[in-house]
């Protein structure tokens, strides 16, 4: 049995080691290429840190939602033990959702998820699939024909999870895309061995007018003789 778990994460801003934290994990199950019911959802207490006005209207996430919810330290647990020793996927995950729930694991003296369980959907995307102008999870889907209405108006990480895992079917059902350079080669040699239009024309004269050829002449006597 092949067990997947794609997740998502939203927090209070991008830099983690300067104090951003956390605020929602989102997480779906895959077996064997089929989505379950079996999920992972949780807000998270961001402890004090507060949310920015232009990171709240990506995920309408506030600190007044937040008060009440568990702090880090009691849902992290909880994750871990969710994913257990199963794959685990995230679009721009190696730069962003791994290295940031590490350091919240890491801060709690808890074991980060290891780099033989990541998957980044983005780098399989950029190898498999040629065509979309973005590898963005918004451009996949719609590339793919995901649909994604469930997100309304704002993103959510178990909503971007469910979208994510669909967008991870798509990709592994997809064959890798041709390698472009062996693709330039193949059209190169076909360039060479097909006739060329106007190959037979025959060699084409033409005159030119005795006045500028006699400004040609000057000219490059004068630049023999060094431009004096």
């Amino acid at each position: 049995m092949a067990r997947i778990i794609c997740f998502d994460i939203e927090t209070t801003g991008f830099e983690y080691m300067r104090g951003d934290r956390c605020i929602e994990i989102g997480a779906v199950e895959l077996i064997d290429g089929k989505l379950t019911d079996n999920t992972f959802h949780e807000y998270i207490n961001p402890e004090g840190k507060i949310i920015p006005p232009e990171t709240y209207m990506v995920h309408k996430i506030s600190n007044a939602f937040l008060e009440d919810k568990p702090k880090m330290a009691e849902v992290a647990p909880k994750f871990l033990e969710f994913i257990g020793d199963s794959v685990v996927v995230a679009h721009n995950g190696l730069d962003f959702d791994f290295p940031f729930i590490n350091y919240e694991l890491e801060k709690l003296h808890l074991k980060p998820i290891p780099r033989s369980q990541m998957l980044d959907s983005i780098v399989i995307a950029r190898n498999r699939v040629y065509g979309p102008k973005a590898y963005t999870l918004d451009a996949l889907a719609k590339w793919f024909g995901v649909s994604l209405t469930a997100r309304a108006d704002a993103h959510g990480a178990l909503i971007d999870a469910e979208i994510l895992a669909h967008v991870y079917l798509e990709l592994e059902n997809t064959a890798p895309a041709i390698d472009i350079h062996e693709l330039m080669r193949e059209q190169h040699d076909a360039f060479l061995k097909t006739p060329k239009i106007g190959a037979d024309f025959p060699r084409r004269n033409f005159e030119v007018p005795a006045d500028e050829l006699e400004i040609h002449n000057q000219f490059m006597e004068k630049l023999l003789k060094g431009g004096k």
